[in-house]
């Protein structure tokens, strides 16, 4: 009898190193909408090597580029469930869950990326990423796409006047509807996956976004000009699933925090050297790049912006955001 029971004993203690091992081996689904030349995949890439190497394997990290598991919405709620464990989506796309949140992309809030930086990096952007927890998320992390600019196929923009009368592709930020509707634009909500094809059959005949999303979605092939009004700090979130990231060993966490910091400042260092390469780039494809632009007339013609912002949702995140900038 003694021999049976130290027999299920060690049989037992093998399945329960079996489960364990099971356990320890996990696959993380990482998601986002760009294509794979962008930068969002050089992110992604050296996230998943990294933590793949420090983990020794137990975690590893299967890629999903280019929308691949649905738009920037279907990512989110994807995480949120535990269908996609990791998203990176323009941060304008948590706004829905969190309002305040859209105070970090109002027009003009950040003039130089380091003020940015400073901001995301610091108490304020902490506190956005530990809210998220309220929705079953964790925030990892402020990677960026950089500052938005206009592009369309009317002309160069100059001044708020040559904005009047555009056709203008805008994303879900009520804060960039707003201020196109300001300048005398027809904002039109379309999703970036649907938005080459909105630009080449003349759905829209403008739209707005960083360098590197201009470049990489190919729209130098179905828009003229390019005018660098950098007129709105477009910062990425990165998120996990919460639950998934809490059933993770406490070094498996840190390493997943350590790694996306990394990654983050890895991604914005290369948005910064590589700018100017790309749009060179932009211009070798046939764009004429606009470089003339009164930015003192847009911010003061995008001031009833932040007005509507403050009187929907007060002006608490604007004084923190403003205050850490001042530090």
């Amino acid at each position: 009898m003694k021999k049976i029971l130290k027999t299920l004993g060690v049989a037992s203690l093998i399945a329960v190193a079996s489960v364990g091992n099971v356990w320890a081996e996990v696959t993380l689904k990482l998601a986002h909408a760009a294509p794979e030349t962008d930068l969002q995949q050089d992110f992604s890439v050296f996230f998943k090597e990294e933590v793949e190497k420090r983990t020794n394997g137990e975690v590893k990290v299967a890629i999903f580029p280019q929308g691949q598991l649905g738009n920037d919405a279907a990512m989110i709620d994807g995480t949120r469930s535990g269908i996609i464990d990791i998203f990176m989506v323009g941060l304008n796309n948590l706004s829905g869950l969190m309002p305040e949140s859209a105070a970090f992309t109002l027009p003009f809030m950040f003039p130089e990326r380091e003020t940015a930086y400073k901001v995301l990096d610091g108490e304020v952007g902490t506190n956005l990423r530990m809210q998220m927890k309220d929705f079953g998320l964790i925030g990892l992390g402020y990677p960026e796409n950089g500052y938005r600019n206009m592009t369309n196929n009317r002309g160069p923009i100059a001044t708020p006047a040559d904005v009047s009368g555009l056709q203008m592709r805008v994303n879900n930020s009520i804060a960039l509807n707003d201020m196109f509707a300001a300048l005398g634009a027809n904002p039109q909500q379309i999703p970036v996956a649907e938005l080459y094809t909105a630009l080449e059959t003349g759905v829209v005949d403008a739209q707005d976004h960083p360098i590197g999303v201009t470049l990489s979605f190919k729209f130098y092939e179905v828009q003229k000009y390019l005018s660098l009004t950098q007129h709105a700090y477009a910062p990425l979130a990165v998120a996990m699933n919460l639950n998934k990231y809490e059933g993770l060993t406490a070094e498996q966490q840190a390493t997943i925090m350590e790694v996306a910091k990394e990654a983050t400042d890895m991604q914005r260092k290369l948005s910064i050297e590589k700018e100017d390469e790309m749009i060179a780039d932009l211009e070798k494809n046939g764009m004429e790049v606009n470089r003339d632009v009164d930015g003192a007339a847009f911010q003061a013609a995008v001031t009833p912006v932040w007005d509507a912002f403050i009187a929907e949702n007060g002006d608490t995140l604007i004084k923190a955001i403003k205050a850490a900038s001042a530090e």
